[in-house]
């Protein structure tokens, strides 16, 4: 990883923005760290470099590395997450098109044929839900 100023910034903000679903990793990698004195770096990339290398005996490059490399493969594991839901999203997104379609003029017809009686409908299962609902708090 190039380690200009500008690319540690962007590092260092890439790592705060993951920090809590990194910890999970991080402290089953390296157990020796307590849960505690991780959150109190606040996700500060150069921070939990510093705590690894003090309890784990490692250069700072080689626990850089193996932090990249969670990194990218959480990344790796969100993008993964994304492309499975995107079918779903898409069939989610046609069954809705579809009941569209299909219900509302079921429902339209009938209410704009006798909109009293739809009107009356509605404030009798209104009136009756709010019965139940309320029913177990009554004021004395």
């Amino acid at each position: 990883m190039d380690s200009s100023p500008q690319s540690n910034g962007s590092a260092d903000r890439q790592f705060r923005e993951r920090f809590e679903h990194l910890l999970p990793t991080i402290q089953e990698r390296w157990p020796e760290l307590a849960r505690h004195t991780l959150e109190a770096t606040r996700g500060s990339l150069d921070e939990v470099v510093r705590l690894i290398e003090q309890s784990t005996g490692l250069t700072h490059q080689g626990v850089r590395e193996q932090l990249d490399e969670l990194m990218l493969a959480a990344g790796d594991r969100g993008r993964h997450l994304a492309d499975s839901l995107e079918p779903l999203e898409q069939q989610l997104e046609e069954l809705l098109d579809e009941l569209n379609s299909t219900l509302r003029p079921r429902i339209e017809k009938p209410v704009r044929q006798r909109p009293l009686l739809s009107v009356g409908v509605a404030m009798g299962v209104g009136v009756l839900l709010g019965m139940l609902l309320t029913g177990g708090r009554r004021s004395r």
